[in-house]
């Protein structure tokens, strides 16, 4: 089980983790953003 463990964490880095966390924050973040104007739009 721990042979399994640490394959896993020699394929995916935890630097590639915090990355990718970091991507999915931004996405969101730049999504709901978006969404406001849209819905800042509407209403005018």
């Amino acid at each position: 089980m721990t042979e399994r463990q640490d394959s896993r964490e020699e394929r995916f880095p935890r630097a590639l983790w915090i990355r990718l966390i970091i991507y999915i924050a931004v996405g969101h973040v730049l999504a709901a953003f978006i969404w406001l104007l849209f819905e800042v739009g509407a209403k005018q």
